[in-house]
């Protein structure tokens, strides 16, 4: 039988941990291999922390939401409500552009975001949400059952 939790909070850095919390404890009933639970925590962490830095960057009080599913993996989507542009440009940006020190700080954590959750995630997708604004990164691990 399909599990799915879903978790929505307001875009405060604060919430980012308790996010990891239960993407960990998800992933652990889930039957995510214990080896990969860093790395669980590391890149629910990683997404939260994007989705949270974009909305504070454009003033977005809508909830970060995040969703947990087993069905055969383990898959968990973070998806943000900012400009499809903001989120999505800064991933293509060259290493030497995200050194520019005219970049905020918020900025520089959603695009070099990707990079750390491509370290950390196989089966990584990132793509616009079916309504237009904002930004689903959706995260799969294997299950051992």
């Amino acid at each position: 039988m399909m599990a799915t939790v879903r978790l929505s909070f307001s875009p405060a850095p604060v919430h980012v941990r308790t996010a990891r919390l239960v993407g960990v404890a998800v992933a652990r009933r889930a039957g995510v291999r214990e080896d990969l639970l860093d790395e669980v925590r590391l890149a629910i962490g990683e997404a939260c922390t994007r989705a949270v830095a974009l909305h504070r960057q454009y003033g977005l009080h809508d909830p970060v939401l995040v969703e947990m599913s087993d069905s055969g993996q383990y898959a968990v989507r973070v998806i943000d409500r900012a400009p499809i542009e903001a989120s999505i440009g800064l991933a293509a940006l060259p290493p030497d552009e995200l050194a520019d020190e005219s970049l905020t700080d918020e900025a520089l954590t959603t695009g070099v975001g990707f990079a750390l959750l491509a370290g950390f995630v196989e089966d990584l997708q990132v793509r616009p949400v079916d309504e237009g604004i904002g930004t689903e990164v959706r995260m799969v691990w294997p299950v051992g059952r």
